[in-house]
């Protein structure tokens, strides 16, 4: 009986996990990418203090990084019933392809949230509401090859939302000549994922062509740490390296604040 039991309790267990196996979604890519890109699974190694993830994907690695302290302040009324809260987190990092070339990042972001909150005047009554007036978040990283600062590609990710500002979306990488996209992407683009928590990421586009994509959250329960990069085969050397650390920066803000 106990044998036939643990063989029923094994045989339920695996078909969970056969479900839950099945319910992984990744990311939709466009047609173009995923019939010509390399798909990197994403190891994040380990974060010591004043260090970024040591994060490794193909021939791609973190070899050096620096986080530096990130200051907060916060101010409000009397009461406290509207509040603004800042915070600036700065980090860089390099970036090696296994070969004499290196990517060098130093990046910034800053979130700025006002918020109003209700007080608690007697048991049972309160005062005010609770309510996101707004809340931005800029994200900036600049990217240098082998030391080189002549030409310095820059990455701007812009987003605004709240009862008191228009949502607002704006992410782009550039050298100043060229202006690659991101386009936010998620595994129910086609509204085939039934989870509640899907898959997210970004997609590169340049002049309507896929270049690269990341996904920074695997979705479901366990999806934090499922991270992928995925880089078209025939794009030049360097500019994979300088693709790979840019998406590097966003999972470095992303892991910790996936919805952020």
């Amino acid at each position: 009986m106990a044998a036939y039991l643990s063989k029923t309790c094994i045989l339920a267990m695996l078909l969970v996990l056969t479900g839950f196996s099945h319910a992984q979604k990744n990311i939709v890519l466009s047609d173009s990418l995923a019939a010509n890109a390399e798909q990197l699974n994403v190891k994040m190694g380990t974060q010591w203090m004043r260090k970024i993830w040591k994060f490794r994907f193909g021939d791609y690695a973190v070899v050096s990084s620096n986080m530096g302290w990130t200051t907060t302040t916060t101010k409000g009324n009397f009461f406290n019933t509207k509040t603004e809260n800042k915070s600036t987190e700065k980090f860089s990092f390099v970036l090696s392809n296994k070969t004499i070339d290196s990517a060098r990042v130093n990046a910034a972001n800053n979130i700025m949230v006002q918020s109003l909150k209700e007080i608690e005047l007697f048991p049972h009554f309160s005062w005010g509401s609770n309510e996101l007036l707004q809340e931005s978040r800029n994200f900036s990283a600049f990217i240098s090859l082998n030391g080189d600062t002549s030409e310095t590609w820059a990455l701007f990710m812009n987003v605004a939302r709240g009862g008191n500002t228009k949502d607002n979306y704006e992410a782009f990488l550039t050298n100043g000549e060229r202006k690659i996209f991101l386009s936010p992407a998620s595994s129910n683009k086609n509204g085939d994922d039934t989870r509640s928590l899907p898959a997210l990421g970004y997609e590169f586009f340049e002049n309507g062509q896929s270049l690269c994509a990341l996904q920074y959250y695997g979705g479901g329960a366990f999806g934090m740490n499922k991270n992928i990069i995925w880089i078209r085969r025939n794009l030049e050397a360097k500019m994979k390296l300088i693709l790979a650390a840019a998406m590097t920066a966003v999972l470095q803000i992303k892991v910790t604040s996936p919805g952020g």
